[in-house]
């Protein structure tokens, strides 16, 4: 059954209207059920739209805020990195969220990849792959 919000613009109260069949409600004079006014005015929601894994990576890696991630701080960096794998939807592992982490409380990337030598070495395919050189600050991520 299709049911509908509006606004009363008299009572000012929110309204759900439901209707039978998508018939009745074209033929339908909206009412408040409170205030009993005609003069309704139908509110516009949210809408979800389902997209496919590769769209969403396709989008993710097109983000113009990809392109100031190079300067970004680290916090910054972690952020939109937990971002992209919450995109993913899959876990990518223990690694993946302690180097997160570590960005996200402000620790440089330099520092995280001198301390974790073996660091992407074991990449399983989820698609982290280190954390590049100093002269790119940690913006060099491989998605497969």
């Amino acid at each position: 059954m299709p049911s509908y919000d509006y606004r009363c613009q008299s009572c000012k109260r929110r309204v759900v209207l439901t209707y039978k069949t998508y018939k009745e409600y074209d033929a339908a004079i909206p009412i408040c059920p409170y205030c009993q006014s005609t003069q309704l005015t139908r509110l516009i929601g949210r809408i979800a739209i389902a997209k496919s894994e590769g769209s969403r990576l396709d989008a993710a890696v097109d983000d113009p805020a990809l392109d100031s991630m190079a300067d970004a701080d680290p916090a910054t960096l972690g952020r939109y990195l937990r971002q992209m794998s919450s995109e993913t939807g899959e876990d990518l592992g223990e690694e993946f969220h302690e180097v997160v982490g570590r960005l996200e409380r402000g620790e440089s990337p330099e520092s995280i990849e001198a301390s974790m030598p073996d660091l992407g070495a074991a990449d399983d395919g989820g698609g982290f792959s280190g954390l590049g050189g100093a002269s790119d600050s940690g913006a060099d991520m491989s998605i497969d």
